[in-house]
């Protein structure tokens, strides 16, 4: 028996499901290029302070696009976005692999985050935008699936590809960066009909002045979003970038570093996949701030020296505590954003990402280099902690139902997706 839409209904979540699968190779290949830029990096030279500042350009270029990026994206269409992420990001991946200083090293690196920064903010508008109120949550969990699936492979194709045996640590690593650059232009593969029609009045009612970015800033809810997210995205990268070097101090070869970080990667797979239910019991405020809390604690933990086994059992219930705050701070954010202004405030949000990928990781090479490779995770620990704070403050945005809806996208015969995605809370 077929099921018939109501007004308000959005598309079918066909385009969803090709969404995921392209984040998945996309997040793949930077979570597999990561590593391996550093230990690249290690190979030409570099010391821990050195990593650090390959680690935050990467995140240097994307902090100066992000908001005109989302100004453009509030007023036109996102889905080229896409494509031309992926080019910058199998760009970025390749020549990082190809150049044998590490100045290059940083300058490619940063061309990748450029291109992780346009798939990103490209992705979450659609998502947004073609979403009802009540599916943020879900669809944006659902969509954050992808960037771990992208986070559960990626290291363990780096670590397979990488070893330090025989002097072969400059060649392994560059080969990853070269399959990297390979795994994200099969995100190319599922970029077709992802973004959806518009009602005919829709370009026109998008025409209004732009929203200011401190009126952006100061709804409620938004900057407690923009905070967390920084700091959950920051732990996230700083844990990919220096678990290689905390585990070449403690004879962790790359292979295992790799399943650790595919490990804590699963745990957050896991925490989204039974995110909904845990809203239910919980709510927003208290999963978000529950989370950054036990994360903050796991996190500064991991200063101490414990054998690999307690170091997996630690990290894959940080993997899982970290699973929330992603895809509840981008519900936060779009939902106490003015309507007209969802696109630039995600791109706010993901302006304070980079502000963290690029400060966070500078402040632990300057901390790993004076006390020691496993220090960055007490600022992390710390981080987190505030997050935690700060949401429990003033996390709770606005109700779904007092944000004005954004037209919902046109459905006809031809954008017809039948495909669904399946809801893993149902039975």
């Amino acid at each position: 028996m077929s099921r018939t839409r109501g007004p308000g209904a959005g598309p079918g979540r066909g385009w969803l499901l090709r969404l995921v699968i392209a984040f998945a190779f996309a997040q793949g290949a930077v979570s597999m290029a990561r590593p391996a830029v550093s230990y690249r990096a290690l190979a030409l030279g570099a010391d821990e302070t050195a990593v650090g500042v390959i680690a935050g350009v990467y995140a240097l270029l994307p902090l100066f696009a992000a908001v005109p990026l989302g100004r453009r994206t509030d007023h036109g269409r996102c889905a080229p976005l896409l494509p031309l992420g992926v080019v910058l990001i199998s760009g970025g991946c390749a020549l990082s692999g190809v150049v044998s200083s590490l100045p290059a090293m940083a300058a490619w690196s940063g061309v990748m985050g450029l291109g992780h920064l346009c798939f990103v903010i490209g992705a979450q508008s659609i998502v947004a935008r073609q979403s009802a109120p009540a599916e943020q949550d879900r669809n944006f969990g659902h969509f954050t699936i992808g960037a771990s699936l992208g986070q559960l492979g990626g290291p363990i194709a780096a670590g397979a590809l990488i070893s330090g045996e025989s002097g072969a640590l400059g060649r392994t690593s560059a080969l990853a960066l070269l399959v990297s650059a390979g795994v994200c232009a099969v995100a190319l593969t599922s970029l077709w009909r992802i973004e959806h029609r518009r009602t005919p009045g829709s370009r026109a009612m998008k025409q209004p002045a732009k929203v200011p970015v401190t009126t952006i800033l100061g709804a409620r809810g938004v900057p407690a979003g923009i905070f967390i997210s920084m700091a959950v995205l920051s732990s996230t990268d700083i844990l990919t970038a220096y678990l290689p070097v905390v585990g070449e101090h403690r004879g962790i070869a790359p292979a295992t570093v790799g399943l650790l970080l595919s490990l804590r990667a699963a745990a957050t797979i896991a925490c989204r996949l039974v995110m909904t239910p845990m809203l239910r019991l919980l709510g927003r405020t208290a999963l978000l701030t529950t989370s950054c809390l036990l994360a903050g604690l796991l996190c500064a933990g991991m200063v101490l020296p414990v054998p690999v086994p307690v170091l997996a059992v630690m990290l894959a219930a940080l993997g899982f505590c970290l699973g929330a705050g992603q895809p509840l701070s981008m519900t936060t954010v779009v939902q106490a954003a003015p309507a007209e202004a969802r696109s630039t405030a995600l791109a706010l949000r993901l302006t304070g990402n980079r502000l963290g990928q690029a400060a966070a990781p500078a402040a632990a090479g300057l901390i790993a280099g004076t006390a020691g490779a496993a220090a960055p995770f007490a600022l992390l620990g710390a981080l987190l902690l505030a997050a935690a704070g700060l949401g429990l403050r003033g996390g709770r945005a606005p109700r779904a139902s007092s944000v004005p809806p954004e037209p919902m996208p046109v459905r006809d015969r031809e954008q017809d997706d039948s495909v669904p995605l399946a809801d893993p809370n149902r039975s």
